[in-house]
This record gives structure tokens, C-alpha cells and sequence, in this order.
């Protein structure tokens, strides 16, 4: 059997032409104008919580909890982390400063609570 010879002009493969694969990024699969969910519910997240905080209402503060905790479940590893954090950071804090000027329950919760008690 003979030795492979290293400088073979029958050899198909072309340096280069040789390209290291990449994982494609949003950009490249669907273009440049692409609202992923993430972000969807990262501006949500922030809206609902500046309302909550304005008008004072507890359950837009645990609206957008639950829309920060959606963003971040939908946030890739090679994603920017810096706007699901903040949104994260804000509608936690939107949650207990609402408590902390309310320490109220929540007026649905109140209802619910004195349905109950007239059901007993």
C-alpha cells in the first residue's frame, strides 16, 4: 500500500474553501426586522411595571413579573443578558414597592376572600 501522498493534485478538498461553521444568529435566519418574543416580553415587562408603580397597582406589578419571568425563560446563552436583567430587577422591585405603599391584598383576592366568608 503506498504512502499518502500530501501534495496530491487529486485531492478534492480545497484549503481554502474551507470555512468554520457558525451557529446562525436571528439576523441571519429571519433578517434584520425580528421581534423575538424575548424582547416582546422584556418591553412588556417594563411597561407593566412603570404603570404599577404610577397608578399603584399590585396586579400590573405581578403582570409584569410574569412577563420578565417569561423573557428570561426565552433568553438564549449568547444573548445580551443586560435588558432581561433590568426588566427582571424592575419588576421586582415595581412588586415590593407596591407592597410597601399597599400592604393591602389585592382587591381580587379581597373578593375572593369575602366570598368565602358569606359562603360559610
Amino acid at each position: 500500500m503506498p504512502a499518502p501522498n500530501i501534495n496530491n493534485s487529486n485531492d478534492p478538498t480545497r484549503p481554502d474553501q474551507i470555512h468554520r461553521y457558525q451557529f446562525p444568529t436571528r439576523k441571519d435566519i429571519r433578517g434584520d426586522a425580528y421581534f423575538t418574543t424575548e424582547e416582546l416580553f422584556d418591553v412588556l415587562a417594563i411597561l407593566w411595571s412603570m404603570f404599577g408603580l404610577l397608578m399603584k397597582l399590585t396586579w400590573c406589578t405581578w403582570v409584569a413579573l410574569f412577563c420578565s419571568t417569561i423573557s428570561f425563560a426565552h433568553s438564549q446563552a449568547n444573548d445580551d443578558t443586560k435588558e432581561v436583567f433590568y426588566s427582571f430587577m424592575l419588576s421586582i422591585s415595581a412588586v415590593v414597592m407596591s407592597y410597601l405603599q399597599n400592604p393591602q391584598p389585592m382587591a381580587f383576592f379581597r373578593l375572593c376572600q369575602l366570598y368565602l366568608v358569606a359562603s360559610i
